[in-house]
Parts: structure tokens; sequence; C-alpha cells
């Protein structure tokens, strides 16, 4: 019984005969387009892995910025649970005591509340503590409170709390009272406006 591939062989060995140079063409051009093939396949998978390496390198450096990052911040949450703790002896050393046995009590707090933040300052926090007189900063400022105030807007009238920044990471920012225009002095401006 002869099949379709036995029938194609012996057409290919008589065509052969018959003409050795086309079918040296022909088997030529055959070898080519596998060669072609062949190059044309080698490119795809050479991109490819370029494509797969690169995708690999960059993970890895966003991996390696994300884990340095984690653990440049790895101590926010800790610092956050701290901080009633550090606006307790904010608090307290606000207020200076009138009894001389308080006073004694004082200074150990001071010792302690500085020893404290020494340590924080060197984990990287920092304390934003604006004093009176200051500029009002929404960067890093909360204005909880306004008061009337002749004289210049957003004024820092007190400070309530300190705020804290871990590098450049705002943990809480500072809550103060800032000063307003007088409401009278706003009033006479505006109706002076409007007779103009």
């Amino acid at each position: 019984m002869v099949t379709l591939n036995d029938e194609k062989e012996l057409k290919e060995e008589t065509l052969e005969k018959e003409n050795p140079k086309k079918s040296f063409q022909r088997k030529l051009r055959k070898l080519e387009e596998e060669r072609d093939k062949a190059e044309a396949d080698r490119d795809h998978w050479k991109n490819e892995f370029y494509r797969a390496y690169a995708d690999t390198k960059n993970l890895r450096t966003q991996l390696e910025k994300d884990h340095m990052e984690a653990m440049r911040y790895r101590s926010e949450g800790f610092i956050e649970e701290l901080l009633p703790v550090l606006d307790s002896f904010y608090a307290v050393l606000k207020n200076e005591p009138t009894d001389p046995n308080l006073k004694n009590y004082l200074i150990g707090f001071q010792y302690i509340y500085k020893n404290l933040v020494s340590v924080l300052e060197n984990e990287g926090v920092t304390e934003i503590a604006p004093k009176v007189g200051d500029k009002f900063s929404p960067d890093t400022m909360n204005a909880v409170e306004t008061v009337e105030h002749e004289g210049e807007e957003n004024i820092i009238a007190d400070v309530h709390v300190k705020g804290y920044k871990l590098h450049d990471r705002l943990i809480r920012p500072a809550n103060v009272t800032v000063s307003v225009k007088p409401k009278k002095v706003e009033e006479e401006n505006n109706e002076v406006k409007l007779d103009a």
C-alpha cells in the first residue's frame, strides 16, 4: 500500500533526476525559509528574555526601595502610641509650680522628658514646637481655635500640643490657636469699601 508521503518522495526523486538544478534551488529555498524562521524565533525569545530580565530587575529595585522605606518608618506606629505620654509631659512642664516640693518633681520630669525626646531624635523624630508669635504654617500646624487680635493675622497665640515628624513624614501636626482680625475692624473696612 502506497501512502501520500511515499508518493511525494517518489515525485521529488523523479524531479531530482530530471532537473537537479531546480531540485537544488528548491531545497535551498526551503533551508533559507527554515533559517529565517529560526532567526525570527531566536529574536523573539531573545526579546522575551530581555523583557523578563528588565521586569525582574525593576521588581527587585522596587522591593528594595519598599524595604528601605519600611525600615525607615518602622517605628511610626510606636511613636503614635507615645504621643499621649509626650503630651502629658508637655502639659506638666508648661506650668510652673509654686510649691518647692513640686519643683523637685518638676526637675525629675524635665530630665525624663529630655531623655525621651533624645531617644526619639536618634530614631529620626523631630518636634514641631511653634512658639507664640510665630507665623502659622498649614503644612505642619492645625488651627484648632482662633482668637481676635489687632495686628497681623495668622500669628500663633497659643500652642495646645506639639507636632511630630518622622524623617520627612508628618505624624501629627501641632495644634495651635491662631490670631484673626477683630470683627468690628473687618465690618468697618467693608463699610468703607461700600461707601467708596
